[in-house]
């Protein structure tokens, strides 16, 4: 079917403000935020609802036409970026605004697929809620997005990744047909659990056009604390202890080495380190409860201990929500500070927590004798294992350059992880980014599995083609 006829259907299944044509409109769409990747499209088509999006997938599936979904585009690994062949239309959920419904008995929230993450927290906090998956972007990402990459996020450690937060979806399956499997069910085994087979599919199963998500009740204190430490295992064993005093008042756990401290202090207006001594490593951690008024004298005790123990070797204690929020942006500012400084070549991997210390020795002995001269931009949740294990490139690098030693780094850092069970993609999803490695570090059974769900839901390949497999 030719561009126009295709255009001209599609405008009568959501109107001609459901569709976006123009080279400058569709800017936002064709590239991500990152300006990694960049590609082309006919049209941007912006159903309303599920029932709209039904219909525009009926139609792709009767005339073979490819589908990108989207959501806020915020993702890390290019999976919501077309291909430059022209022939894959964009399907972005960025009308699909609605709060269906919040339940703050059954402690639920059903919402569209296209609700920004801010506004869903909001709508928890309106009825005395809340809903805990917090990220830099949730400003402007979706909580179709959140669950099409099974998004990770500071509070993991206590809460889960955005699979353990949702318990039913709604999803719009390649050939137009909805599934409606929108129950706030915490027990339901009448069969296979098919949300979970769509979170965390980057949009190459079926497009999520809803979701049941759970709430928590609102926590009503927080404490945070700065922490240095000579090595990772000090950090590991700071963890273990925490999780021993404090339970699940335990929200978060954070890491960075001091060369991640240096660069925020460098780049980040305002920043500064919370310890007047240099260490190597450094860890924020953050105690939350609905009955805040044991946290401070609690953390103090487990800290004190610790220090008297040395398991660490300074800490500062942040009493109030200010103070708090201002260890916070140190962190929060790692990202910002990378750009500044030069082009990280970026690793998101997992790692049994009992084995995070061995991985980063190792591998911080290896990109120093093969990669010399090369700044290791060590941070991340370590509550959950997860670590963001970058390297810094000059800003001048040439393109050549920039493309060999990060397939080389890639390679040498992936190696490692694999060799101790961990995983090359913690919570940014495969996207384009990782897709040729996936073979490397699947095993032929994963594999054939993997292609097999897709080729029963997806025969004709069009959802979100060259992404993930």
């Amino acid at each position: 079917m030719r561009n126009h006829e295709l255009i001209e259907r599609l405008s009568h299944l959501v109107g001609d403000n459901g569709l976006v044509l123009d080279a400058e409109g569709q800017g936002p769409y064709v590239r991500d935020w990152l300006g990694k990747w960049q590609g082309s499209t006919p049209v941007v088509v912006r159903p309303r609802n599920a029932t709209e999006v039904s219909a525009v997938m009926r139609l792709c599936h009767q005339t073979r036409t490819p589908v990108v979904p989207q959501g806020g585009n915020t993702g890390m690994s290019g999976g919501a970026t077309p291909d430059g062949s022209g022939a894959q239309v964009i399907l972005s959920l960025n009308r699909m605004k609605r709060i269906r419904e919040v339940d703050p008995v059954n402690n639920t929230l059903c919402a569209d697929a296209g609700v920004l993450l801010a506004d869903v927290q909001a709508a928890a906090r309106e009825v005395g809620r809340f809903f805990p998956l917090s990220l830099g972007a949730e400003g402007s990402c979706t909580i179709g997005g959140n669950l099409a990459t099974n998004a990770g996020g500071t509070a993991v450690l206590r809460y889960g990744n955005t699979r353990d937060l949702a318990l039913g979806l709604e999803v719009v399956l390649p050939d137009g047909r909805v599934w409606n499997g929108l129950r706030g069910l915490r027990k339901d085994n009448a069969g296979y659990d098919l949300k979970s087979l769509f979170i965390g599919s980057e949009g190459t199963l079926g497009i999520i056009t809803g979701a049941v998500l759970k709430l928590y009740p609102a926590p009503a204190g927080r404490v945070a604390a700065w922490v240095g430490a000579d090595t990772p295992a000090q950090i590991v064993a700071l963890l273990s202890r925490m999780q021993g005093v404090c339970g699940e008042r335990l929200t978060a756990f954070e890491m960075m080495s001091a060369h991640c401290l240096d660069l925020v202090v460098a780049h980040v207006s305002g920043a500064a380190s919370p310890l007047a001594a240099r260490h190597a490593y450094h860890a924020l951690l953050e105690l939350s409860d609905t009955e805040p008024a044991g946290l401070p004298a609690l953390l103090e005790a487990a800290l004190g201990a610790a220090l008297e123990d040395g398991v660490i070797q300074d800490c500062v204690v942040a009493m109030n929500d200010t103070q708090v929020q201002t260890l916070w942006r140190l962190r929060e500012g790692i990202s910002q500070a990378q750009v500044r400084a030069g082009k990280a070549v970026k690793h998101d991997i997992a790692l049994p927590i009992s084995r995070l210390a061995a991985f980063v020795e190792e591998a911080d002995l290896a990109l120093v004798s093969d990669f010399p001269g090369l700044p290791i931009i060590n941070f991340g949740h370590i509550g959950d294992g997860n670590l963001h294990y970058n390297v810094l490139l000059p800003p001048d690098v040439a393109p050549a350059e920039y493309a060999r030693l990060t397939a080389a780094l890639n390679r040498r850092v992936h190696d490692l992880v694999a060799q101790r069970g961990g995983s090359i993609s913690a919570e940014h999803g495969v996207g384009q980014l990782r897709r040729d490695e996936l073979r490397r570090y699947k095993s032929p059974v994963e594999m054939d599995l993997m292609l097999m769900i897709k080729r029963a839901l997806d025969p004709n390949q069009l959802m979100n083609p060259g992404k993930l497999l």
